[in-house]
């Protein structure tokens, strides 16, 4: 997992609510068992007709946000079922921050385990971000994990609480397997030892 320290990024604002992991990737494509090649299903439904063609008005399919890499939701993004797929799926599609009033547990953890930051921040100040961003095509944020801040290029600047285990991780690039492998040299001693 790649480290994450501060990142700049153009915004997409995604302006609905209860966007459902099933929207986020839908069902049909969950039959990989790699984590990547998800990013070209991300939310399928909504880029793609049923005859495959592009659906224009859906936001990523313009090419002023194709480029993307923070996604500014609404309140419970991340909602439905479990699937471990839709954190995938935004990050392979080139996401690596997601900003939302609020986020589904399992979605807002599941996030932290593969690279995505989520930021929680109050509907006043999202919807200030909407704004700003719907204003204005070419819209960027700066994320930065150390300072725990937000910030755009027009003075605009907002804290964020990240719990201080997931800051390590992130800031380190560990997910599970990586913060055991930092114990390599003791649990090889330890089977040693127990043989």
């Amino acid at each position: 997992m790649n480290p994450f320290v501060i990142h700049n990024g153009l915004v997409a604002p995604l302006d609905r609510v209860n966007v459902d992991t099933d929207a986020i990737i839908p069902k049909q494509f969950l039959k990989r068992i790699e984590r990547s090649g998800f990013g070209q299903f991300l939310f399928y439904e909504w880029r793609f007709a049923v005859d495959g063609s592009t659906i224009d008005s859906f936001i990523l399919n313009t090419p002023e946000y194709k480029d993307s890499t923070i996604l500014l939701a609404r309140n419970n993004f991340g909602c439905g079922s479990s699937r471990e797929h839709a954190p995938w799926a935004l990050m392979d599609y080139g996401f690596r921050v997601v900003i939302a009033p609020s986020f589904a547990d399992i979605f807002y953890n599941n996030c932290f385990k593969n690279g995505i930051l989520p930021i929680t921040l109050s509907e006043e100040q999202v919807d200030e971000l909407f704004n700003r961003a719907q204003g204005k095509k070419d819209y960027h944020l700066t994320v930065d994990l150390q300072e725990q801040v937000v910030r755009d290029s027009e003075g605009l600047s907002y804290p964020f609480e990240v719990d201080s285990y997931r800051r390590y991780c992130l800031l380190n690039g560990l997910d599970d397997i990586g913060i055991t492998l930092q114990y390599e040299d003791k649990i090889a001693a330890y089977e040693a030892n127990r043989r």
